[in-house]
């Protein structure tokens, strides 16, 4: 028997770092539900800021570039603390931190729903940003304990619960906030208090299974098949993927609305409905990436999805209204499958640390997506809206460094 790596009979296993990994257990699907839930509302609430900023824009008269710095300063907040709160967590399991992390959230979203001043709105983002540094980490590593070893599937579901607030923050925010003003967000703490209630059922459960209460039985086997040498260059790969996939999303994510409005005069209600189909499209995406990158091979499903989104995304400018909507939902279902297989990707090469590694990945993400918003800004200011796309549509090319990276498993 391993002595590094014990599986216990009520299905997890023990490691000097505390990383459980179910293995050849039963998936547990009453957890992954509950996270995805989870994830849903977090990502609702941070979307509601996003598809409000015609609102905050015009409120606080912002420009471009004043918006992109509200995303980046969430997404940086988030970027610089999750690999540390992974890495931590890795060695010293806190089961109830992930309650901790959406009381961050509920903070920031009653900030930004009373804040009479821009660097009040900054400090709020700083609040969200925190909550998710805390919260996408963690809930990963949960998502892995109940996989029952189909590491994709699992990781679509959470995320796809992520994926799915994004989109329904913009409808929420469409029909509800619009209407009644930025103070109506508050009502949305509600569905804060929720989550955290939740997150806590499922740090009791994350708690249970730590406790070592049964015999052990044997591990089930399979490591890495890359040096650690040769990890440092394929996660270099993999960072470059992200880099495109979340810089590109950034334009969409932030501006997609204010380039509706301006190309095709559209309403902000409007556009936020468009926008919604969009965000449709990315978490019907992130549920077909995990799940076929389980049966077809994981380095497939990240090359398919990168690169084959850059026929879209370089036609995109050039169409009317109709095309666009189509093109639009297009990308965000082929690029957003790529995430789950890259971060299970990456877990595999690198096993035993499944909290670094997750929050090295979502910290970059988000940090790419900060970055992003604010260097989109800029480009939009100085150039046009309709310029920042043309831009834009160049960078899915990059997916043609994923013919460099390994098949890491045996």
């Amino acid at each position: 028997m391993d002595s590094s790596n014990t599986k216990y009979r009520d299905g997890s296993l023990r490691d000097p770092q505390n990383v459980m990994t179910p293995g050849a257990g039963a998936t547990v699907f009453k957890i992954l539900g509950a996270i995805s839930l989870s994830h849903f509302l977090n990502d609702m609430l941070q979307s509601l800021i996003l598809a409000i900023y015609p609102l905050l824009k015009s409120s606080f008269s912002l420009s471009f570039a004043q918006i992109g710095l509200i995303t980046l300063t969430y997404q940086i907040t988030a970027s610089v603390f999750q690999p540390l709160v992974g890495l931590y967590t890795d060695r010293h399991p806190k089961p109830y931190s992930l309650s901790i992390g959406m009381s961050c959230t509920l903070s920031g979203i009653i900030v930004f729903a009373s804040a009479q001043s821009y660097l009040v709105l900054l400090a709020g983002a700083a609040m969200i940003g925190s909550g998710s540094s805390v919260f996408h980490p963690e809930s990963s590593r949960v998502a892995r304990m109940a996989s029952g070893g189909r590491y994709g599937l699992a990781q679509s579901i959470f995320q796809v619960g992520g994926n799915a607030g994004s989109a329904t923050g913009p409808l929420l925010a469409a029909w509800l906030i619009v209407p009644r003003g930025r103070g109506s967000l508050a009502w949305f703490s509600i569905a804060a208090l929720f989550a955290i209630w939740v997150l806590w059922k499922v740090g009791t459960w994350r708690k249970h299974r730590q406790s070592p209460r049964s015999q052990p039985v044997k591990p089930e086997t399979g490591k890495a098949s890359v040096s650690l040498g040769s990890a440092a260059g394929v996660i270099v790969i993999l960072l470059i993927l992200i880099f495109s996939k979340f810089f590109y999303l950034a334009g969409l994510n932030n501006y997609y609305t204010f380039y509706l409005m301006s190309k095709f005069h559209l309403s902000a209600q409007s556009a936020q409905i468009l926008l919604f189909v969009f965000l449709f499209a990315v978490a019907a995406g992130t549920v077909l990436g995990g799940p076929v990158g389980d049966k077809i091979g994981r380095k497939r499903v990240i090359w398919a999805s990168i690169l084959g989104a850059a026929p879209f995304t370089l036609a995109l400018p050039h169409v009317g209204l109709a095309w666009t909507v189509v093109l639009s939902f297009l990308i965000g279902l082929i690029i957003a499958s790529a995430f789950s297989a890259i971060l299970v990707y990456a877990q595999e090469l690198v096993p035993g640390k499944v909290g670094m590694v997750s929050g090295l990945f979502f910290g970059f993400a988000f940090g790419m997506a900060g970055i992003g918003a604010a260097v989109l800004g800029k480009v939009a200011d100085a150039h046009g809206i309709e310029y920042l796309y043309r831009l834009c549509s160049f960078l899915p090319l990059l997916g043609l460094f994923a013919a460099f990276l390994p098949d890491i498993r045996k």
